[in-house]
């Protein structure tokens, strides 16, 4: 398989934590959304909206694009071990739990809406970063109310294996973390997180440790 994805990307780093759980070898290319490489027309070619992730399958065929669709299309294809829980209501809750970020968090930092608030908007770097800071600690928050009173929560956000969820848990963390993120009110989040980064799978795909990374990460 060849994933294009970039080291700062957050939906990237979904795919390749799921990538490695199911044991998936994998070729990355980065995409490098900071020197807008995504607008590039080779790339636009592959993913006409211009943004990352892309997996290509070994068997051919159009690229997969957005990570939850290429996370369900992984657990579909290789099963073991499973993303998602084998009751309709705990796959209900898990698909919500990653929505958090993956719909409603992330996409409010990502690179072309930080280039909107400054071009268009001409927003500041000090309220570009409170924006940034703010969104990205709404969804840790939101995270922690589930978590911290479900009785589903177990070692991870639903039981006790991993799921889809901890995988959009996990980007989310490393967001706050990438914007300074006061992270100390959502104490079962940091839980969760810590749990997920003793598997080797969440440790090897995360940010710094991908090719092109720097040392530590500005705004």
């Amino acid at each position: 398989m060849k994933l294009y994805g970039f080291w700062r990307s957050l939906a990237s780093l979904r795919v390749r934590i799921a990538l490695n759980l199911k044991g998936l070898k994998f070729e990355e290319t980065p995409i490098d959304l900071l020197k807008g490489q995504q607008f590039a027309d080779t790339y636009k070619a592959l993913n006409p909206q211009s943004v990352v992730p892309a997996l290509i399958l070994d068997d051919g065929g159009p690229p997969l694009f957005q990570s939850l669709a290429i996370l369900e299309y992984l657990d579909e294809t290789h099963p073991q071990p499973p993303l998602l829980p084998k009751d309709a209501r705990g796959r209900a809750r898990v698909r919500a739990l990653a929505l958090i970020s993956a719909a409603d968090g992330h996409p409010l930092v990502v690179p072309r809406i930080r280039n909107f608030l400054e071009k268009e908007l001409h927003v500041d770097e000090a309220g570009r970063n409170r924006w940034l800071q703010h969104w990205t600690l709404k969804a840790l928050e939101a995270y922690e109310s589930h978590l911290a009173g479900e009785r589903e929560t177990g070692r991870f956000c639903h039981g006790d294996a991993p799921t889809i969820a901890d995988i959009c848990l996990a980007g989310q963390v490393f967001g706050g973390k990438f914007f300074n993120c006061d992270l100390s009110g959502v104490p079962t989040v940091n839980r969760i997180f810590a749990e997920c980064m003793k598997i080797e799978a969440f440790d090897r795909a995360q940010p710094l440790k991908q090719p092109g990374a720097p040392s530590q990460v500005s705004h």
